[in-house]
């Protein structure tokens, strides 16, 4: 019996080529977007889930409120550990990070730049699980000056990773470290990417507001992190109060597992995900996935018509009705298997790109895994699709069938407009979403940030040696017309890791209770006009002012607004020690406000102060615009001799911001991938059904034309309900995709104004695309010979 069948079902594909190609392409590409997207889904849950004691580890993460600001974020400062191991049992273990361990290593004449190195505690191994292949995990971080290399670092410095360990390494300010072991390359699918690991003293420690450590706690076996959470209100009074005053405090333990999908703050150690992106990844895939079953079921409605006389013959001669639907499943079962070959061959091609494209390196495994997986997701979405059509099919009165009649024929009908609206209000949706992902982007990487960030470069200067004489370099970088300016600062703006402390300000002569928390960023005379960042009052730092490197400050406008009028001249009060000892300075100036964030964030009250040498670690050059090549160099050239060793790492000041909005512009592209799929599908499935329309009214078309009727006027004939219902479809998603884009665009501080044009917009782009699809099935209805037309049975 299934042999029959299964020879009945290719015959019909072979006689209806048009429909079954076109159910198997769609279904093809729709299963396609899912498989990709079920193996981008399960890669970004499985983070950090390969640790044997992930289900023990929390990350401690600080959240501060006060009256006109907030500040959330993943740092802490390095008393964190000690204090919370010492007062609180349930912390077996912890381990802290610092990720400014980076740098040029030298071993020989070999020299490798490695950026991604973290300085960790000795116990980094007894908390995570990172695989020793060389040395002893127990001791490998215990002695200072100690680095544990990746294997892929180990064998760029010294060809064979089992080679490396006992060698000493030195980085570019000659501080040389001994290789104790080697591990495994970090998986990818951790959030802590690094390269190396290097030891952090046991005594390191600084300020309580020095947030510039991650610190994670092992917790003892039976306890949960809502547990030891109950337990932590005590913990800021007792530490925090005194140098943070009255703010809203709240330590927070988040789960190792949840960290990459739902962690958000400032000062995050690397790019995380984000659960709701994976969310609406999944639900546009399903999407996708569901416009597929939706042509199949409308195709194959249609088709019944066609196929009611075949219907009626077989129950004359016999056939029961649960035959039938044996024959229509294994139509539908055999047409979803080969949808799955081609799915397949889809995915093989597009996994590449698709990497690319989510920054991913996903693979699809095994042949046996990956043809078992295609055979049992295409039996189900072919039972799931072709059920209806089967139950339908099988359900015609052999009488009414054999003079080629359907009982109640307005059900399918309507069913068949429901299904095609639902189509278009998922296709309208999607185009909408990325017309206004599309603007977002250009508005954030046009956007005026109160500085030139053209032609900006920075980079690091390792050397502290070279830190001394930073004036020195500037002014030697600056002799030559292709350079336009430098300063000097302590951070390079745009990476969202400038940092903040608390400080005192005077108001009505005296200083209040409570300290102000501010973003505290250094900054030498040459840093405004270098950007050209405008003064709003006030004077910039001068070399002529002895005392402005000690005892003054500049503000923002956003800070001085708070402060009340006329800031200039008011005292400002500062922590310098971990001991609570201060300094105090005066505002002499206030610049308008630019952003040293992404537009994710909005501009913060903000103090800036002369740095001192140690400081002075970050370079900013602007370069002419039309010979950069030759700009970089020459400030090679320059650098090295200050730094004979020395390789500059340069990053473009626009290149730092926009590397803020790669989720989000990965997430457009995908987006905009995926759209054009579901547009491509859903085009199929109108094609075919005005095809089938076509067919149906052949007659009519030849006695209209027959009668005078123009081309036009017939293609109008057949477009005109198809258009009704896309129009239907963009009235019901412009507001589903309103919401759904006024949530996105809750991850910016400064965003795009969601005006009516940009819905108008994506509804004319549907009726244009649906209206070509329609036109030239119509077309070519409408130009047959009318002889022929009225020939046709």
């Amino acid at each position: 019996m299934l042999r029959n069948h299964i020879k009945i079902a290719l015959r019909t594909f072979w006689k209806n080529k048009l429909f079954s190609g076109l159910n198997i392409v769609g279904l093809g590409v729709g299963m396609a977007a899912v498989w990709l997207m079920v193996l981008y889904v399960v890669e970004e849950r499985s983070y950090d889930r390969f640790h044997a004691n992930a289900d023990r580890i929390v990350r401690v993460v600080q959240h501060m409120q006060w009256p006109g600001g907030d500040l959330h974020m993943a740092a802490t400062s390095a008393p964190f550990a000690e204090a919370l191991q010492r007062d609180y049992p349930d912390v077996e273990k912890t381990v802290r990070f610092n990720a400014e361990g980076g740098g040029l290593i030298t071993y020989g004449d070999k020299k490798v730049d490695v950026p991604a190195i973290f300085f960790a505690d000795s116990t980094v191994f007894d908390v995570f699980t990172f695989p020793f292949l060389y040395g002893d995990p127990r001791t490998a971080l215990r002695n200072p000056q100690s680095i544990v290399l990746t294997k892929r670092t180990a064998e760029a410095l010294f060809g064979t990773a089992g080679n490396a360990v006992g060698k000493v390494i030195e980085f570019s300010n000659h501080f040389p470290n001994t290789v104790t072991g080697v591990i495994e390359d970090v998986p990818t699918n951790s959030h802590l990417q690094f390269s190396a690991l290097r030891s952090l003293p046991d005594n390191y420690t600084s300020g309580w507001q020095q947030s510039e450590l991650y610190t994670y706690l092992l917790l003892a076996k039976g306890s949960a992190p809502e547990t030891l959470s109950a337990k932590l209100t005590d913990f800021f009074p007792k530490y925090l109060k005194k140098e943070l005053g009255n703010v809203t405090y709240r330590l927070e333990l988040q789960p190792l597992t949840s960290i990459h999908l739902h962690s958000h703050l400032d000062y995050e150690i690397g790019p995380n995900g984000n659960a709701r992106t994976v969310s609406i990844f999944a639900a546009v895939a399903a999407l996708i996935l569901l416009i597929a079953g939706i042509n199949y079921v409308n195709l194959n409605t249609v088709r019944a018509l066609k196929r009611t006389r075949e219907v009626g013959v077989r129950k004359a001669i016999g056939s029961y009705r649960q035959q039938l639907i044996g024959q229509f499943l294994t139509e539908s079962l055999l047409m979803t298997l080969l949808a799955g070959l081609v799915s397949t061959g889809l995915v093989e091609m597009a996994l590449p790109y698709f990497n690319q494209l989510a920054d991913k390196a996903l693979s699809l495994g095994s042949w046996s895994s990956t043809l078992l997986t295609v055979a049992l997701f295409s039996v189900l979405i072919g039972t799931l699709s072709g059920l209806y059509p089967a139950l339908r099919m099988s359900g015609f009165r052999p009488v009414s069938a054999l003079r080629g009649q359907q009982s109640s024929p307005q059900n399918p009908v309507r069913l068949r407009q429901a299904l095609v609206v639902f189509q278009f209000v998922a296709t309208v949706a999607l185009i909408a979403c990325s017309v206004v992902v599309y603007r977002q982007m250009q508005f954030v990487s046009q956007a005026d940030l109160g500085f030139n960030k053209e032609q900006v470069l920075t980079f690091h200067i390792d050397d502290e040696a070279v830190r001394q004489r930073v004036d020195a370099l500037k002014e030697a970088l600056v002799r030559n017309p292709l350079i336009e300016g430098a300063a000097a600062a302590s951070n390079p703006i745009g990476n969202n890791n400038i940092g903040g402390t608390s400080m005192f300000f005077e108001q009505q002569g005296a200083f209040g209770p409570n300290p102000q928390l501010v973003q505290r960023f250094l900054v030498d005379p040459d840093y405004l006009p270098t950007l050209e960042i405008e003064l709003e009052s006030g004077r910039n730092f001068s070399p002529s002012f002895k005392s402005d490197a000690s005892n003054a400050v500049l503000i923002n406008q956003t800070l001085a607004r708070q402060l009340g009028p006329q800031p200039v001249g008011k005292r400002v009060r500062y922590f310098i020690d971990q001991a609570n000892h201060t300094a105090e300075a005066r505002i002499v100036g206030v610049v308008k406000d630019f952003h040293t964030y992404s537009l994710q964030h909005k501009v913060e009250p903000l103090v800036l102060q002369m740095p001192t040498a140690p400081d002075k670690d970050n370079l900013y050059v602007r370069v002419r615009a039309g010979n950069v090549p030759a700009a970089l160099a020459y400030i090679q050239t320059v650098y090295r001799t200050f730094s004979p060793t020395a390789t500059p790492d340069f990053h473009f000041l626009d290149e730092n911001f926009s590397k803020q909005y790669q989720a989000e512009q990965k997430q457009g592209d995908v987006l905009l991938t995926f759209t054009i799929l579901a547009i491509f599908i859903a085009c199929l499935g109108l094609f075919g059904l005005v095809a089938f329309a076509a067919e149906q009214r052949t007659k009519e078309i030849g006695v209209r034309k027959v009668l005078g009727a123009s081309v036009a006027s017939i293609v109008a004939l057949l477009s005109r309900d198809f258009l009704k219902l896309i129009l239907i479809a963009i009235v019901i998603a412009s507001p589903l995709a309103w919401y759904a884009m006024q949530q996105w665009l809750q991850n910016f501080a400064y965003t795009i104004e969601l005006s009516w044009w940009l819905f108008a917009l994506a509804g004319l782009l549907t009726t244009v695309i649906a209206l070509l699809t329609v036109s030239f099935q119509s077309i070519r209805a409408a130009t047959v010979n009318p002889v022929k037309s009225l020939r046709s049975e």
